[in-house]
């Protein structure tokens, strides 16, 4: 096409008027290039204007999950009665003719398996926690166990996105990309949303795409940045063969002043944003390497997190890494860890996964504790549903496996704006239904943003004529698990 009638028939009428006021573009590249540029009442952080909505407990939110669905029966919910049931058909009535996976609707009998890991007590607050995480066991006293999560997918891809998004068809913008959005970051050489992926021991996983930690409507500055465990931790950090530093310099501003023409003539807030991303780009080829590099870490902090966190990568590696994050006020680092996901050989891999996770996790909160980190800090376990009660395939008295189970399941929350040492919720005898305080996904979220000084229901964009957010609506906050 002739780019003179290209250029007419792109000069719609939102273009028009967007050539009179470049808009939010301008106030996206002032805060980003000096911030005596800044439009009355924006943060300097790059926040909206008028958050937080109150006092914040939290400045920064970790997000350990663990992607498949970890089974609550074998790790944090006990149901000694089960014991005496070993083999036998689920109760209709327990059942009452709920929805199955694809993968045991076909199955004739649905006979009880038991949890065959021990559990005990632990701390002053007296939680029930399995034998499979004994460092997990001697913190409790820091955690908040909420037993009666529910969620309203049964498949993994729903569900996952769901957690992160709020919702489960794929599009919105994901929980960290909300808080980039609405609170900024306070660190302007790193990214305010940071995603790590580790493999668990288990083959294979459910499969994790970018989307999960996308911005969706929102401008694409918002989503997450994932790091990589081998080679550059971002993709182009560092310059080609024969660019040094000056050369980078000169390019991005060369290249800024062309982007800034096109975004004065279109108004285009996602050419603003990528003005921005190049900047941030040039920043972090200082920032990141500092950051990902673990030399000047002492040896009682490779011990505390376990001999994994020296291999990049692990799950015990992004976890220092997250604290060192943290330390640098990023505001939202998500850790996932695959492999959750056992159908079949529940005993044999769930101890693997916990072998992975259970030191770190530990580890990370002892860490942040240890550093006057944690009073500002969530830190949030947990993944997208949780694991029946009754066996999938053959059960012996060894061996069993469980599907997926989206009734009733537990995550727990520790740190800034939450209280410690106590379980919120309850299941029936069964670990089937909630049986008191249940917890939906929005009410999770909901409890997140409050932690942070947001009021859930007043951070929204507009979109489509719409005005979204992430808890869509629905959400309530969980008072009762506030500090």
């Amino acid at each position: 096409m002739d780019p003179l009638i290209e250029k007419q028939l792109l000069l719609t009428r939102r273009h028009f008027f967007g050539l009179t006021s470049v808009g939010i573009g301008a106030a996206a590249l002032a805060s980003l290039l000096n911030h005596d540029l800044l439009a009355a009442g924006e943060t300097p952080s790059g926040g909206l204007p008028g958050l937080s909505h109150f006092a914040p407990k939290a400045k920064r939110v970790i997000y350990l999950f663990q992607s498949g669905a970890p089974s609550q029966m074998d790790l944090f919910d006990y149901k000694p009665k089960l014991e005496d049931f070993f083999g036998a058909e689920l109760p209709g009535s327990v059942r009452m003719g709920q929805r199955l996976t694809a993968m045991t609707a076909t199955q004739t009998s649905f006979p009880i398996a038991p949890s065959k890991f021990k559990f005990a007590r632990h701390g002053k607050s007296g939680a029930w926690v399995s034998e499979l995480l004994p460092h997990t066991a001697q913190i409790v006293d820091e955690l908040c166990f909420i037993k009666s999560m529910h969620t309203e997918a049964i498949n993994h891809d729903p569900a996952i996105t769901f957690f992160q998004t709020g919702a489960q068809l794929a599009g919105r913008p994901s929980i960290g990309a909300w808080l980039s959005y609405g609170l900024g970051s306070d660190n302007k050489d790193l990214p305010a949303f940071v995603v790590m992926v580790s493999q668990g021991s288990g083959r294979g996983g459910q499969p994790l795409y970018d989307r999960l930690w996308g911005s969706g409507f929102l401008a694409t500055k918002y989503q997450g940045v994932k790091f990589r465990s081998v080679g550059d931790p971002v993709l182009h950090l560092s310059n080609p063969p024969g660019i040094g530093k000056g050369a980078r310099r000169r390019i991005l501003d060369d290249l800024g002043k062309l982007n800034r023409l096109k975004l004065k003539e279109f108004g285009d807030p996602e050419i603003a944003t990528r003005i921005a991303q190049y900047e941030m780009a040039y920043r972090m080829q200082a920032s990141v390497p500092e950051l990902t590099d673990l030399s000047n870490e002492p040896e009682h902090i490779f011990d505390l997190y376990g001999p994994d966190s020296k291999t990049p990568g692990t799950f015990a590696a992004n976890c220092l890494l997250a604290r060192r994050l943290a330390e640098r006020d990023v505001r939202f680092i998500q850790l996932f860890h695959r492999g959750w996901d056992q159908h079949r050989k529940l005993p044999e891999q769930i101890a693997a996964q916990c072998r992975d996770t259970d030191q770190a996790c530990a580890a990370l909160i002892k860490d942040l504790r240890q550093r006057g980190l944690l009073d500002d800090t969530l830190v949030i376990w947990g993944g997208e549903f949780g694991r029946t009660v009754y066996c999938q395939g053959r059960l012996t008295e060894d061996d069993y496996g469980r599907d997926h189970h989206p009734r009733c399941f537990t995550m727990w929350m520790a740190g800034a704006g939450i209280k410690p040492g106590i379980s919120y919720g309850e299941t029936d005898d069964h670990c089937y239904n909630i049986a008191r305080d249940p917890v939906h996904v929005h009410d999770l979220h909901a409890t997140i943003l409050h932690c942070l000084g947001i009021d859930h229901t007043k951070l929204t964009f507009k979109f489509q004529g719409r005005d979204f957010r992430l808890t869509d609506v629905h959400g309530n906050v969980v008072k009762k698990i506030l500090a």
